[in-house]
């Protein structure tokens, strides 16, 4: 692969993620989020001239309601960056926030940019998972191996579990364990430098006095991780996409609200403001395959991505493998091997939350300070997605 010159990440947070719908955001919109997380990526590169952010490319899997009119420009403006950053907003469902760096990397690596945003936000408090008023082309009931487009993701997570066998048990005992990662590394204070505290606002009016009362208070903590989790309590829940299924609440990735921001920059602009590397955007692959059973995507998008940086699978010191369901989580580890000391350390969805598009920029969050923290090289953001897509990013430790 040629590339002109590297794009460098030189700032990365994410705002905690939030149960939907009643969470902790349910009245938080998705671009007063975005905003937030603009205004602490800035904050973390105090050195740069807000002025030199050229454009805001912005992941958002359902880009309707509250996240439509282009929500990537809208939280520029409400971030206060000058009016002279652009912003827009792109949609590959679950990797939409990683599509976001990758589009970002590949704009610097051909010298069209020096600065850039990639961020990703989704509030599913408050637009409907499959979005507002969704159809379908009547053509894909034609051709059978078209008809897995319609397919909801749960039950494609049942066809992954039935054809790579992957039993209740297994998918129960992997919930769990995300679970128990997730808290001991709230516990540890492991999420610390990529997490970044987000104020949360909430006005009501008052229609006696006509006075608008207005409630804050500060959230430092992912809200989906349970201690109270147990293999029984995972194993009385029942399956909720087929009568006689595996999949559940329990060992699927929880709804949520969140948002993730990364600054994206040329070596020609670490010198001229100044700045210091955290890590190097290797390479991204995106790969399809058939729709009904979308989970797999990972394991034809990870040896691509790895393929194109020239590296191999036990290079990789820290994968994010999204765990959209247990189920395709364990699929994709089996087939490809992957070492699972290395693949979620600090949890995944199935306990943190996947706020659809801002998933790839919150995950990548986690990469690049946990590789500098843990003294790794290499670290991956891989996920599944939506219609039959896998998506892989690797990244280098500065």
């Amino acid at each position: 692969m040629t590339v002109l010159q590297a794009a460098y990440i030189v700032a990365a947070t994410r705002a905690p993620i939030g149960k939907a719908p009643r969470g902790m955001y349910s009245h938080t919109r998705p671009d007063e989020m975005l905003a937030a997380v603009i205004r602490g990526v800035m904050a973390q590169a105090p050195s740069l001239d807000p002025a030199a952010v050229e454009d805001a490319i912005v992941g958002c899997a359902i880009p309707e309601g509250p996240q439509g009119l282009n929500v990537a420009r809208i939280g520029v403006l409400l971030s206060g960056l000058p009016n002279t950053v652009a912003g827009v907003t792109v949609n590959r469902f679950c990797a939409s926030g990683l599509t976001a760096i990758a589009m970002a990397a590949d704009r610097i690596r051909v010298g069209e940019a020096d600065v850039l945003l990639a961020c990703g936000t989704e509030s599913m408090s408050l637009v409907p998972t499959m979005g507002i008023n969704t159809s379908f082309s009547p053509d894909i009931y034609l051709r059978d191996e078209d008809i897995g487009i319609a397919y909801g993701m749960g039950a494609t997570a049942e066809q992954v579990a039935q054809r790579w066998q992957v039993s209740r048990e297994d998918q129960d005992a992997f919930a769990l364990r995300s679970h128990q990662r997730a808290l001991a590394a709230q516990q540890s204070g492991e999420f610390s430098d990529e997490m970044l505290p987000i104020e949360i606002v909430r006005r009501t009016p008052d229609l006696a006095t006509a006075e608008i009362h207005t409630q804050r208070h500060t959230v430092t903590l992912d809200e989906g991780p349970r201690a109270d989790t147990s293999l029984e309590a995972l194993a009385r829940l029942r399956p909720v996409f087929a009568a006689r299924g595996s999949v559940t609440a329990g060992n699927s990735s929880q709804t949520s609200d969140g948002a993730g921001a990364l600054l994206v920059v040329s070596e020609r602009a670490l010198k001229d403001h100044n700045l210091t590397p955290l890590a190097r955007f290797v390479s991204f692959a995106v790969k399809g395959v058939p729709p009904e059973i979308m989970g797999i995507g990972p394991k034809f998008a990870i040896p691509h991505a790895l393929k194109l940086a020239g590296l191999t699978l036990d290079q990789m010191g820290w994968i994010e493998l999204n765990e959209a369901f247990a189920a395709q989580s364990l699929a994709v580890i089996r087939d490809l091997g992957l070492n699972e000391d290395v693949v979620n350390p600090l949890g995944g969805a199935i306990a943190l939350g996947h706020p659809l598009g801002a998933t790839g920029a919150i995950r990548a969050a986690t990469v690049v300070h946990a590789l500098r923290r843990r003294n790794l090289q290499y670290g991956m953001v891989t996920m599944c997605v939506g219609a039959g897509m896998g998506a892989a990013g690797i990244f280098e430790r500065c």
